[in-house]
């Protein structure tokens, strides 16, 4: 199956730790820019929407997450 191109206000996830950066592995962030045809800028967000870490990370080092086209079911 081939691998989905990452590209602008995707959801993306760290798949490794960047402790010079205080991420960790797993941490979910959003494409906000593409530096290189590799390289995006990712934005981490908390809870309330506040940025935490924004960083040029390559795509190597992401992994695209998706819903599979199925709603999202938000509580209220």
């Amino acid at each position: 199956m081939a691998q989905k191109k990452i590209k602008l206000l995707d959801t993306v996830a760290l798949t490794a730790d960047l402790p010079e950066r205080g991420l960790k592995r797993g941490e979910v962030g959003t494409i906000v820019e593409t530096l290189a045809p590799d390289v995006f800028e990712v934005e981490f967000s908390d809870d309330d929407g506040q940025t935490y870490a924004m960083f040029a990370i390559p795509v190597g080092q992401l992994m695209l997450l998706h819903n599979q086209g199925k709603a999202l079911k938000l509580a209220a």
